[in-house]
């Protein structure tokens, strides 16, 4: 059971860096406080994880056959690559972190099913796209309403701050139920855990993350990439919310990273597209360039010269 080590430290990872993803908009425009807002993204991040966590666990365990000691290996990888963009206080995609590292174990045994892989790198794209288009939408349906029903504003405010407390509750929902496959997904493959098992272990450790080491990259996305009011954040979490609960239904575990930034950059088009930080933009998707890669990498050196 010490090969699960690896995932109980990609599941920390994980929870450190993705929590951002679900209240840190929320907690950088002052709607909730930090210590209220990762009580909540735990509790709701295991609960998300115990319901429909299952639903990507396949697509993960077909994309290659581990044996224990390559799934220790290549989440062990993936844990170093998330914890060192987090270092960097970079939103970091787990899911291409643990897909790198099972395409390179893949690879170097022969197992790799690349019809899989193409299935898995299409949805990575379309989750930034789903974000931009989920944001626009809700943007004018929440404003039209809005405008129509709340005149005041301390009854807008008060709306604001029970909504982001919902959403963030939904998204931390739709976190565990998407990412928690990424975690432990592999270990079931391998024959070390059950599904039942693996839910647990990685819920748990997500949700130890998220209480830990979550605060640094709260800020990249609360402020670093567009500045937000209220409402933006509102719009922006339940855009990244229903984007991750779309492709846990499809099965595929994604980056709530990228469905945040592309929520973010969809209130930005929305609202004036040169609020949007370009700079900070390409420093991200550097950062999502990169994480396959590394782990990508990391695996073959511990496979080839360790393993």
């Amino acid at each position: 059971m010490w090969k699960v080590l690896s995932g109980a430290f990609l599941g920390w990872s994980l929870g450190a860096n993705d929590s951002a993803n679900v209240f840190g908009t929320g907690v950088l425009t002052g709607l909730i406080k930090y210590r209220t807002a990762i009580l909540l993204t735990a509790f709701f991040v295991l609960c998300g994880a115990l319901i429909e966590g299952q639903k990507g666990m396949e697509t993960v365990e077909e994309l290659s056959l581990l044996l224990p000691l390559d799934a220790f290996y290549c989440a062990l990888a993936a844990a170093l690559t998330i914890s060192f963009l987090t270092y960097l206080s970079l939103p970091a995609s787990t899911s291409q972190a643990i897909i790198g590292a099972v395409t390179a174990a893949g690879l170097l045994s022969g197992t790799a099913d690349f019809l899989m892989l193409y299935k898995i790198v299409l949805c990575w794209v379309l989750t930034p796209v789903g974000g931009i288009i989920f944001s626009f939408v809700i943007y004018k349906a929440l404003s039209y309403g809005i405008d129509r029903t709340i005149t005041s504003i301390t009854g807008r405010n008060y709306f604001y701050a029970l909504g982001i407390v919902v959403a963030g509750c939904y998204g931390a929902y739709s976190l565990g139920g998407n990412n928690v496959a990424n975690v432990t997904a592999v270990y079931v493959g391998a024959g070390v855990l059950s599904t039942k098992q693996a839910l647990w272990i990685g819920g748990a450790s997500i949700a130890a993350g998220v209480l830990t080491y979550s605060k640094k990259v709260m800020v990249t996305i609360g402020k670093s990439i567009a500045p937000l009011d209220p409402f933006s954040a509102l719009v922006t979490v339940l855009a990244e919310a229903f984007t991750l609960h779309l492709f846990t239904q499809v099965g595929v575990p994604v980056s709530s990273s990228q469905a945040i930034v592309g929520a973010v950059v969809g209130v930005g088009l929305v609202r004036d597209s040169r609020t949007l930080s370009t700079s900070m933009l390409i420093k991200i998707a550097l950062g999502w360039l990169f994480t396959p890669l590394i782990a990508c990498l990391l695996t073959i050196l511990f496979l080839h010269f360790i393993g």
